[in-house]
């Protein structure tokens, strides 16, 4: 499977917004916490072209992922809004874009932190991947990776 990342830019708001729709309905359903609009309301509050990467399969939106400075006063890097369209899932490719963006943290010397859904499956790719558990709460699970770790 052929894949690359390419900037993101204003246009690909509402494709991403509804792809962050479509994967994160089965988790925040099972937390009750789906809203059609509001899970795409916060993906268009949070965009940031600057940041924020297309994957392409084959020359076709795959997915997105965005990594950002971490504006909590922590130094550092904060990955979010990962999205794989479902059929695009399980067969290496979120692994494979981790990799290469963590490659990238790792050379700066950046410790990398995310949120994800508690009880989902991406858990265990970041957890795969050198991240652990910093805190959690009812609703989300925080991580974070040293530069260079392994799982």
């Amino acid at each position: 499977m052929g894949w690359a990342l390419r900037s993101a830019g204003p246009a690909d708001i509402e494709t991403i917004a509804e792809l962050r729709a479509a994967v994160m309905r089965p988790d925040l359903e099972r937390l009750g916490r789906f809203d059609p609009h509001r899970v795409r309301q916060r993906l268009r509050d949070s965009f940031s072209a600057e940041h924020t990467s297309v994957i392409e399969t084959d020359g076709a939106f795959t997915g997105c992922v965005t990594l950002r400075p971490d504006n909590s006063g922590r130094p550092g890097q904060w990955l979010e809004h990962f999205y794989l369209a479902p059929e695009s899932q399980g067969r290496g490719l979120g692994s494979a874009v981790l990799r290469t963006l963590l490659r990238r943290t790792d050379a700066a010397g950046a410790t990398v932190r995310l949120d994800v859904l508690r009880g989902s499956a991406a858990r265990r790719l970041y957890e795969r991947h050198g991240f652990t558990v910093e805190r959690a709460d009812e609703i989300d699970v925080f991580m974070v990776r040293a530069p260079g770790a392994t799982a």
